[in-house]
Order: structure tokens, then C-alpha cells, then sequence
């Protein structure tokens, strides 16, 4: 068992019967009363963001996890499958675990958690950034060729749709963040 002063970022314990993970946290020491922690937590199964605070020196019941390597294969009827790197196991996937399936190119490499002690999947976590090409956007307009403030919709090659500057052409290799499935920069050619 460990306790809140053992809260870092990432880490995973039950939280309420359900396996949670750390995305924020701050330790608080009031002038006035006991210290406590604030926390983000993130419910794996669902994927929805919890605000808690806990006491300090309440007990909380750690998840060991596993980080695998696996690659994205194919989707079908029960999910998204994918193969382990090193032993070629194949496993399918709910889309419930990914934050941004839509993001998730064919033969891309991935991580996916695990939970050691059961073998269940929990989480499928996505490079910082992927590139992607532009199959349709409206065309640019003359002269807009540097401003970041007024975007449009562009669709990319998964059929994800987000929004680009003016100067982003259809064709165009782009550089996008997953963690909000936002336009980061256009790759040079």
C-alpha cells in the first residue's frame, strides 16, 4: 500500500473500484490545517477526467503496470488490432482506450499499458506527435502565407478533420499533437 505522498504523474491505482491514472497533481500545505493533494485522475476504462482531492497520508491501493510496444494493424467488428512488436501476438482493442483513434495510422507503433497482475489492456498511449497528409481543404489565398490566427477545416488521410491555417494546401504533410489532435507545424518536403 502506498500512500499520497507517492503520487507522481502517470501513476495508476484503484480509485473508487476503478483503475485511475495521475495526469495532474499539487501537494498544498495550508498555513491553517492539514496538507492535502490535489489531483487530476483520468479513469482508464472510461476515459473521463476526475478532480480529487485526497488527505495527506491516506493509503491508495497501486496498480502495477506494463508498457508494451505493439503496432496498429487493421480495424474491424471487435475493435482495432494490433501486434506486439517482438512476439507477433495480435490483440484487439476497444476504441474506449484510445483518446484519439482517428489519429492512429496503419503500421504506426504504439504503447499500451497493461495491467501486470490480470493482463488486461488499460490504455493505448500515442507518440507526442504523428504526421499525416492533407487529402481536402479549401485552397489557400493569395497572400496568406504566414498568418497562425484565422484557420480552416482540412480533412486528413485517417478522415480526422481539424482545423489549419489559411496557407495549408491540400497535399501538405502536416506535424499534429495528439494529446488535442491540434495542427503543431507543416513537415518540410
Amino acid at each position: 500500500m502506498a500512500t499520497t505522498a507517492d503520487i507522481k504523474k502517470g501513476l495508476c491505482f484503484i480509485y473508487n473500484g476503478k483503475p485511475c491514472t495521475v495526469v495532474d497533481f499539487q501537494h498544498v500545505k495550508p498555513g491553517k490545517g492539514p496538507a492535502f493533494v490535489r489531483t487530476k485522475l483520468k479513469q482508464l476504462e472510461t476515459g473521463k477526467m476526475i478532480d480529487n482531492t485526497f488527505t495527506s497520508g491516506v493509503k491508495i491501493d497501486v496498480i502495477r503496470v506494463e508498457r508494451r510496444k505493439y503496432q496498429y494493424l487493421y480495424e474491424d467488428d471487435f475493435g482495432m488490432n494490433f501486434m506486439h512488436t517482438e512476439t507477433f501476438d495480435q490483440i484487439p482493442l476497444d476504441t474506449k482506450l484510445i483518446d484519439n483513434p482517428l489519429l492512429i495510422k496503419e503500421g504506426m507503433e504504439v504503447e499500451v499499458l497493461f495491467n501486470a497482475d490480470d493482463e488486461t489492456p488499460l490504455q493505448l498511449d500515442l507518440p507526442p506527435f504523428v504526421e499525416m497528409k492533407v487529402v481536402y481543404t479549401e485552397p489557400g489565398i493569395k497572400g496568406d502565407t504566414s498568418s497562425s490566427t484565422a484557420l480552416k477545416p482540412a480533412k486528413l488521410e485517417t478522415g480526422i478533420e481539424i482545423m489549419v491555417p489559411l496557407f495549408v494546401n491540400e497535399g501538405d504533410l502536416l506535424k499534429i499533437d495528439t494529446r488535442d489532435a491540434s495542427y503543431s507545424e507543416r513537415v518540410k518536403k
